[in-house]
């Protein structure tokens, strides 16, 4: 099995999803449990003084004005985890809280935080043996950070609350602790704290979204060409000098992919057979454009993950002067606005591809195919009902575009006066992509569909269009003829999506893909 060491310098998207996806084993480098042991000593160090210190010997938030004595600090850290495990509502998915405690245990060892090194080795040894805490979908503010959502995962490492096994039942987390070997931890000054003050289940799903929406973009960029194809479309839009002209690397990139599908098509540049045509409709013409732009809105996000990744995010914090400061790192308006940028890219694309989807249903606007590309129209339906479930799915996803991030509640008696909303906005987000993978199926569904029924006019379709058709029918997902039970075929269509094997199967002609 694949092993991920954390040492002190951060980690990489790779790393989580090898962890949160992938089930990879997790261990500690023995730079990071180093830096812990002397991280500790400077935090025992403040403990032991009798000036108050923020998370060592106070209370928090709006109840950080009382020094705590030191007969009461276990309690204290004990309490924090316990009262901030408040979350309600559906379970967060497996993934998402695997991602959230490996990126805890990623700042852990960074050396700033004062845990000791045994705390962090339970917290890998929880995620080695397959336990996962119960979190709930409602919680974090997004500042500080993600609390109760962490606030459960600490709640297991003390043998307290709810968890589920690698059997995937949900039991008792003591019990699952000890039958794996795994002694729960006592903790200690600023432990508790350490454990909850993150920004880590933002961050994870956000290096989530971005995995799956590499795959989505190439996969939108597949279907566009292959509507452009199914319309008799032309082409000539997609000329690199075109692009290079508004030099937007992402959209570039969009219309080589474009490029790479359609080359060697029968299909492509019959606007001359078509004399009301001049130009191809923007849905078509503008697919580089609109793709392109989220491309780049994809690669701002991925430089705000990997800065965060390899950041150490905690209050207080332990400096190399081994000094403690209290700070404010652990808002999440960074991590809150790029996910929330991304949400609105999500429903432009897919805004984009509805409106393909309708041309090519549209016998005034479909150059000669059938009407809803059904079999005998008016007997048939077709697929006109399949272009109003991505219709829905659309106007879901203009909805969950609205920014969460400016929104703000204040909390914790106007101590927590501002927060990012950065929890929500990575939950909406997590929706979106669902429904952007749906979205992109429908199309296929239709552009396959069409492009069969060309063929029987006697046209010939690319090479990549073809691999595509070939490998979509082999997963299940039929072709022309008379109405059938429909939602079959669209779940086979949105797995085949989802799966990457649309991506896979036109780059067994093109290469790869950009």
């Amino acid at each position: 099995m694949h092993t991920v060491v954390v040492g002190t310098a951060g980690i990489t998207a790779s790393d989580v999803l090898a962890v949160a996806r992938g089930g990879a084993r997790v261990e500690l480098s023995g730079e990071a449990v180093t830096a812990l042991a002397a991280a500790r000593e400077t935090v025992a160090a403040l403990a032991a003084k009798p000036d108050p210190v923020y998370g060592v010997s106070t209370g928090f938030g709006a109840l950080a004005t009382r020094h705590i004595s030191p007969e009461l600090r276990a309690r204290l850290q004990r309490n924090i985890v316990r009262s901030h495990a408040a979350g309600m509502g559906p379970r967060v998915e497996r993934e998402v809280v695997r991602a959230l405690m490996f990126l805890r245990l990623k700042t852990v060892c960074s050396g700033h935080t004062g845990v000791r090194p045994e705390v962090a080795q339970t917290m890998a040894d929880v995620l080695n043996a397959g336990i996962t805490p119960v979190v709930h979908e409602y919680g974090s503010l997004g500042c500080s950070g993600d609390l109760a959502p962490l606030s459960h995962c600490a709640l297991t490492l003390m043998g307290e609350g709810d968890a589920e096994g690698p059997d995937g039942t949900v039991r008792p987390a003591a019990e699952l602790l000890a039958e794996h070997g795994i002694t729960p931890v006592e903790l200690r000054e600023k432990e508790g704290l350490a454990l909850l003050n993150g920004t880590d289940g933002m961050l994870g799903m956000l290096v989530m979204a971005l995995a799956d929406l590499d795959t989505l973009y190439k996969s939108a960029d597949i279907t566009a060409a292959l509507t452009l194809e199914a319309l008799l479309g032309t082409d000539r839009v997609l000329a690199p000098e075109l692009h290079a002209i508004r030099p937007h690397p992402g959209q570039a990139a969009a219309a080589a992919n474009m490029a790479a599908v359609l080359a060697g098509s029968g299909l492509t540049g019959h606007h001359q057979d078509d004399a009301p045509r001049v130009q191809d409709a923007y849905s078509v013409r503008c697919a580089p454009q609109v793709a392109g732009a989220g491309r780049d809105t994809l690669a701002h996000a991925r430089l705000v993950a990997e800065r965060e990744l390899a950041a150490a995010v905690d209050n207080p914090v332990v400096l190399p002067d081994q000094r403690v400061e209290s700070n404010g790192n652990f808002h999440g308006a960074p991590v809150g606005y790029v996910l929330d940028f991304l949400a609105i890219a999500v429903a432009d694309l897919a805004s984009i591809a509805e409106r393909r989807t309708d041309r090519l249903l549209d016998k005034n606007r479909s150059h000669g195919l059938p009407p809803f590309l059904a079999d005998d129209p008016g007997v048939d339906s077709g697929l006109m009902i399949a272009q109003y479930t991505q219709a829905a799915l659309v106007g879901e996803l203009k909805r969950l575009a609205v920014p969460a991030s400016a929104d703000s509640i204040p909390s914790s008696a106007m101590q927590e006066d501002h927060v990012s909303m950065g929890w929500s906005a990575a939950r909406k987000l997590r929706t979106a992509v669902d429904g952007l993978s749906r979205v992109i199926a429908v199309e296929l569904y239709a552009a396959t569909r069409a492009i069969q029924l060309r063929e029987g006019e006697g046209l010939t379709p690319a090479p990549a269009s073809r691999a595509v058709v070939d490998a979509v029918r082999e997963a299940g997902v039929q072709g022309p003829g008379p109405d059938r039970f429909l939602a079959p075929d669209l779940a086979a269509a949105d797995a085949f999506v989802r799966a990457g094997r649309l991506v896979a199967a036109a780059e067994t002609v093109t290469g790869p893909l950009r």
